[in-house]
Protein backbone atom coordinates (compact mmCIF):
# COMPACT_ATOMS: atom_id res chain seq x y z
CA UNK A 1 0.00 0.00 0.00
CA UNK A 2 1.27 3.55 -1.25
CA UNK A 3 2.29 5.66 2.08
CA UNK A 4 0.73 9.20 2.87
CA UNK A 5 2.74 11.93 2.18
CA UNK A 6 2.67 13.91 5.61
CA UNK A 7 5.52 16.60 4.84
CA UNK A 8 3.63 18.82 2.06
CA UNK A 9 0.58 19.89 4.45
CA UNK A 10 1.44 23.35 2.98
CA UNK A 11 -0.05 22.65 -0.43
CA UNK A 12 -3.75 22.35 -1.40
CA UNK A 13 -5.24 21.32 -4.53
CA UNK A 14 -8.01 22.56 -6.91
CA UNK A 15 -9.55 20.21 -9.25
CA UNK A 16 -11.12 21.99 -12.34
CA UNK A 17 -14.58 19.60 -13.43
CA UNK A 18 -16.83 22.10 -14.53
CA UNK A 19 -16.74 22.07 -18.67
CA UNK A 20 -19.59 21.28 -20.76
CA UNK A 21 -17.91 17.78 -21.83
CA UNK A 22 -19.82 18.67 -25.19
CA UNK A 23 -17.43 15.85 -27.40
CA UNK A 24 -17.79 13.08 -24.66
CA UNK A 25 -21.08 13.31 -24.15
CA UNK A 26 -20.89 12.73 -20.06
CA UNK A 27 -19.49 14.60 -17.39
CA UNK A 28 -15.29 13.71 -18.21
CA UNK A 29 -15.20 13.58 -13.41
CA UNK A 30 -17.48 9.94 -14.45
CA UNK A 31 -15.54 8.36 -16.81
CA UNK A 32 -13.67 5.20 -15.15
CA UNK A 33 -10.24 5.16 -13.91
CA UNK A 34 -9.81 1.48 -13.17
CA UNK A 35 -12.56 -0.93 -11.92
CA UNK A 36 -13.23 0.66 -8.68
CA UNK A 37 -12.20 4.58 -9.24
CA UNK A 38 -13.42 6.77 -11.91
CA UNK A 39 -11.04 9.96 -12.82
CA UNK A 40 -12.15 12.65 -10.27
CA UNK A 41 -11.98 9.74 -7.30
CA UNK A 42 -8.56 8.46 -8.77
CA UNK A 43 -7.09 12.34 -8.68
CA UNK A 44 -8.96 13.11 -5.16
CA UNK A 45 -7.68 10.06 -4.01
CA UNK A 46 -3.77 11.12 -5.35
CA UNK A 47 -3.75 14.09 -3.79
CA UNK A 48 -4.40 13.11 -0.76
CA UNK A 49 -2.10 10.56 -0.74
CA UNK A 50 0.84 13.29 -1.59
CA UNK A 51 -0.25 14.83 1.35
CA UNK A 52 -2.22 18.07 0.11
CA UNK A 53 -4.56 18.24 3.27
CA UNK A 54 -7.17 20.48 1.57
CA UNK A 55 -8.49 19.56 -1.77
CA UNK A 56 -11.19 21.79 -4.21
CA UNK A 57 -13.83 20.31 -6.43
CA UNK A 58 -15.16 22.61 -9.07
CA UNK A 59 -17.79 21.04 -10.77
CA UNK A 60 -20.95 21.87 -13.39
CA UNK A 61 -24.70 21.21 -12.48
CA UNK A 62 -24.17 17.88 -14.62
CA UNK A 63 -21.16 16.87 -12.73
CA UNK A 64 -23.31 17.76 -9.43
CA UNK A 65 -26.21 15.70 -10.39
CA UNK A 66 -24.03 13.05 -11.52
CA UNK A 67 -22.36 12.92 -8.08
CA UNK A 68 -25.63 12.83 -5.98
CA UNK A 69 -27.11 10.29 -8.15
CA UNK A 70 -23.92 7.95 -7.80
CA UNK A 71 -24.01 8.75 -3.70
CA UNK A 72 -20.06 9.49 -4.18
CA UNK A 73 -19.12 10.74 -1.24
CA UNK A 74 -15.65 12.87 -0.15
CA UNK A 75 -14.11 13.27 2.88
CA UNK A 76 -14.73 16.75 4.97
CA UNK A 77 -11.41 18.32 3.76
CA UNK A 78 -12.66 18.26 0.17
CA UNK A 79 -15.25 20.77 -1.18
CA UNK A 80 -17.39 20.60 -3.83
CA UNK A 81 -18.18 23.87 -5.21
CA UNK A 82 -20.61 24.33 -7.99
CA UNK A 83 -19.95 26.82 -10.96
CA UNK A 84 -23.17 27.52 -12.31
CA UNK A 85 -21.68 30.11 -15.10
CA UNK A 86 -20.11 27.61 -17.15
CA UNK A 87 -20.10 30.29 -20.30
CA UNK A 88 -17.60 31.77 -18.19
CA UNK A 89 -14.52 29.05 -18.60
CA UNK A 90 -11.82 28.62 -16.23
CA UNK A 91 -11.00 31.49 -14.67
CA UNK A 92 -14.10 31.99 -13.35
CA UNK A 93 -14.06 28.06 -12.14
CA UNK A 94 -10.67 28.87 -10.52
CA UNK A 95 -11.57 31.76 -9.30
CA UNK A 96 -14.43 30.61 -7.19
CA UNK A 97 -12.17 27.04 -6.15
CA UNK A 98 -9.73 29.89 -4.91
CA UNK A 99 -12.31 31.21 -2.86
CA UNK A 100 -13.70 28.05 -1.33
CA UNK A 101 -10.04 27.51 0.23
CA UNK A 102 -10.05 28.04 4.04
CA UNK A 103 -6.16 28.97 3.75
CA UNK A 104 -4.20 30.89 1.29
CA UNK A 105 -1.67 28.33 0.39
CA UNK A 106 0.89 27.31 -3.02
CA UNK A 107 -2.08 25.44 -4.96
CA UNK A 108 -1.94 22.19 -7.58
CA UNK A 109 -4.18 23.36 -10.37
CA UNK A 110 -5.24 20.28 -11.67
CA UNK A 111 -8.09 19.87 -15.02
CA UNK A 112 -10.18 16.74 -14.70
CA UNK A 113 -10.04 15.69 -18.39
CA UNK A 114 -6.13 14.08 -17.10
CA UNK A 115 -6.57 12.13 -14.73
CA UNK A 116 -2.83 10.83 -14.78
CA UNK A 117 -1.38 12.16 -11.22
CA UNK A 118 2.01 11.13 -11.57
CA UNK A 119 3.72 11.29 -7.72
CA UNK A 120 7.17 12.25 -8.66
CA UNK A 121 6.36 14.78 -11.05
CA UNK A 122 4.38 16.47 -8.07
CA UNK A 123 7.13 16.35 -5.86
CA UNK A 124 9.71 17.76 -8.57
CA UNK A 125 7.49 20.55 -8.66
CA UNK A 126 6.72 21.23 -5.22
CA UNK A 127 10.63 21.33 -4.85
CA UNK A 128 11.31 24.22 -7.11
CA UNK A 129 7.85 26.01 -5.86
CA UNK A 130 9.91 28.59 -4.18
CA UNK A 131 11.56 30.09 -7.41
CA UNK A 132 9.13 31.05 -9.26
CA UNK A 133 5.03 31.79 -9.00
CA UNK A 134 3.59 29.64 -11.96
CA UNK A 135 5.02 26.27 -12.23
CA UNK A 136 4.59 23.69 -14.89
CA UNK A 137 6.10 20.05 -16.21
CA UNK A 138 7.28 20.27 -19.41
CA UNK A 139 7.57 17.16 -21.79
CA UNK A 140 9.95 17.59 -25.27
CA UNK A 141 9.36 21.36 -25.09
CA UNK A 142 5.74 21.22 -24.33
CA UNK A 143 4.21 22.72 -21.13
CA UNK A 144 2.17 20.17 -19.53
CA UNK A 145 -0.46 19.80 -16.30
CA UNK A 146 -0.93 19.88 -13.43
CA UNK A 147 0.35 23.67 -12.38
CA UNK A 148 1.88 25.13 -9.15
CA UNK A 149 0.63 28.63 -7.99
CA UNK A 150 1.90 30.47 -5.17
CA UNK A 151 0.19 32.56 -2.83
CA UNK A 152 0.99 35.50 -4.60
CA UNK A 153 -1.40 34.46 -7.88
CA UNK A 154 -3.85 32.76 -5.19
CA UNK A 155 -4.40 36.20 -3.25
CA UNK A 156 -4.74 37.74 -6.99
CA UNK A 157 -7.23 35.59 -8.51
CA UNK A 158 -9.21 35.80 -4.93
CA UNK A 159 -9.29 39.56 -5.74
CA UNK A 160 -10.03 39.83 -8.86
CA UNK A 161 -13.09 42.00 -10.28
CA UNK A 162 -12.70 40.43 -13.41
CA UNK A 163 -14.23 36.73 -14.28
CA UNK A 164 -14.19 36.55 -17.50
CA UNK A 165 -10.43 36.26 -18.06
CA UNK A 166 -8.36 33.81 -20.26
CA UNK A 167 -6.43 31.76 -17.69
CA UNK A 168 -2.78 31.58 -19.73
CA UNK A 169 -3.04 35.61 -20.63
CA UNK A 170 -3.58 36.25 -16.65
CA UNK A 171 -0.76 33.84 -15.82
CA UNK A 172 1.80 35.76 -18.33
CA UNK A 173 2.03 38.39 -15.78
CA UNK A 174 3.84 36.40 -13.34
CA UNK A 175 7.34 35.02 -13.16
CA UNK A 176 7.21 31.01 -14.48
CA UNK A 177 9.21 27.91 -14.35
CA UNK A 178 9.25 24.88 -16.31
CA UNK A 179 10.10 21.25 -15.06
CA UNK A 180 11.32 18.92 -17.70
CA UNK A 181 10.04 15.76 -16.73
CA UNK A 182 10.07 12.51 -18.50
CA UNK A 183 6.23 11.37 -18.10
CA UNK A 184 4.30 12.55 -21.66
CA UNK A 185 1.28 12.26 -20.27
CA UNK A 186 1.73 15.46 -18.51
CA UNK A 187 0.20 16.58 -22.13
CA UNK A 188 -2.65 14.30 -21.96
CA UNK A 189 -5.97 16.26 -22.48
CA UNK A 190 -8.83 13.03 -23.23
CA UNK A 191 -12.20 15.10 -24.66
CA UNK A 192 -13.42 12.54 -26.75
CA UNK A 193 -14.09 8.59 -26.63
CA UNK A 194 -11.44 7.68 -28.77
CA UNK A 195 -9.09 9.93 -26.76
CA UNK A 196 -10.36 7.80 -23.95
CA UNK A 197 -9.94 4.35 -25.70
CA UNK A 198 -6.47 5.22 -26.47
CA UNK A 199 -5.42 5.38 -22.59
CA UNK A 200 -7.80 2.90 -21.19
CA UNK A 201 -9.63 -0.92 -21.98
CA UNK A 202 -12.36 -0.97 -19.71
Amino acid sequence: MKQKNSEVKEFSAIILAAGESSRMGIPKLSLSYDESTNFLEHIVNEYELFGCNEIVIVVNGQGKKYLKENDIKFPENIKIVLNAHTELHRFYSLKIGVRALSNTKPVFIHNVDNPFVNQRVLTELVNKYKYADYINPQYNEKGGHPFLLSKTVINDIKSSHEDKLHLKEFLNQYSRLRIKVDDEKVLVNINTIDEYRTYFRL
